[in-house]
């Protein structure tokens, strides 16, 4: 089965840090670019950060530059997405992306919530 599996995410302090995961199955996972997205109440859907296929060139939206880090392991099929320095502005729903053979496949999503 194609699908994307997102976990890691709850409730954290600000100043804090998370790590998410994507889990990727049912497609050659080193092929594709991965991208996190988030949606927070209220507002559109943003892209976070995006890896590509060979992990090889990042880039990420201003607003988590220098905070937040994309990575993947081919081995294990994963994308994380290490989130530091954590602010309430942070609070989404975040979400894993990959288009794979012009399908847009997207995970289940995993909440992430900054507060004090």
């Amino acid at each position: 089965q194609v699908q994307l599996v997102e976990s890691g995410g709850g409730l954290v302090q600000p100043g804090g840090s998370l790590r998410l995961s994507c889990i990727a199955s049912g497609f050659t996972f080193s092929s594709y670019r991965m991208t996190w997205y988030r949606q927070a109440p209220g507002k559109q859907r943003e892209l976070v950060a995006t890896i590509t296929s060979a992990g090889g060139i990042t880039n990420y939206a201003d607003s988590v530059k220098g905070r937040f880090t994309v990575s993947r392991d081919t081995a294990k099929n994963t994308v994380y997405l290490q989130m530091n320095s954590l602010k309430p502005e942070d609070t989404a729903v975040y979400y894993c992306y990959a288009l794979v053979n012009t399908r847009d496949l997207w995970g289940q999503g995993t909440q992430v919530t900054v507060s004090s």
